[in-house]
């Protein structure tokens, strides 16, 4: 039951100036961030059936950027043997030990790994961005807008969400196909990312979208 004392909260924030609407562009990129097996893999620290719920989208999502002949960017994540290049975020996370050398569980999710000639960026970061040449290849292909699907939610995504709005590339988060460990900051994140940074999308629109793009 809603609590008349408080203001319906996308009202409140519509209101307050938040949420406006940021336009799809001519020239979108598929951004899968860290589908990789550490999350969908029973016994593993960072897994969660949250992230297992978000693989079909992808799958779909995936292939129909393919179909459309749109550019499909993976991302993955990767430390040395003692985490150096990790820095602070890996001493935070002790769950990152996940994607130390030798470790199985940084391999991609069956189905919705790269396939030859796309590009794989590796990170050490939450976001895609930080210290990699995403934006150099996004720019380099005249990207102005990024379908964004992966995990976590309120990590990964969120990060490089931010990030690909702040670089001048429109971010369009796919709800469907993103995961987290829990229903609370997924949601939260999601709505978060809506009234500030990015516009969140179901599935369907972003096949729509996808679909409505001049092919050849």
């Amino acid at each position: 039951m809603t609590d008349p004392a408080r203001p319906d909260l996308h009202a409140d924030y519509q209101g307050a100036g938040f949420g406006a609407t940021l336009p799809f562009g001519r020239n979108p990129a598929v951004l899968v961030v860290d589908l990789v097996q550490a999350y969908t893999q029973p016994g593993s620290g960072l897994y969660a059936q949250g992230f297992v719920d978000a693989v079909p989208a992808n799958r779909t999502l995936v292939a129909a950027a393919r179909a459309a002949g749109v550019p499909v960017i993976h991302t993955t994540v990767a430390y040395d043997s003692a985490g150096r290049d990790g820095g602070l975020f890996f001493r935070k996370v002790p769950a990152l030990r996940s994607f130390l050398p030798g470790s199985p569980l940084g391999a991609f999710v069956e189905g919705v790994g790269p396939l030859p000639g796309e590009t794989v960026v590796t990170k050490q970061y939450a976001s895609a961005f930080f210290g990699t040449s995403l934006s150099s290849t996004l720019a380099a292909c005249r990207v102005d807008t990024v379908l964004i699907t992966g995990f976590s939610t309120s990590g990964c995504v969120r990060a490089t969400a931010l990030d690909a709005l702040q670089h001048g590339y429109a971010p369009f988060v796919v709800r469907e196909a993103c995961g987290d460990r829990d229903p609370r900051p997924h949601e939260a994140n999601l709505f978060d990312l809506q009234a500030k940074y990015a516009e969140v999308i179901g599935l369907e629109r972003a096949l729509a979208e996808l679909a409505r793009l001049p092919r050849g």
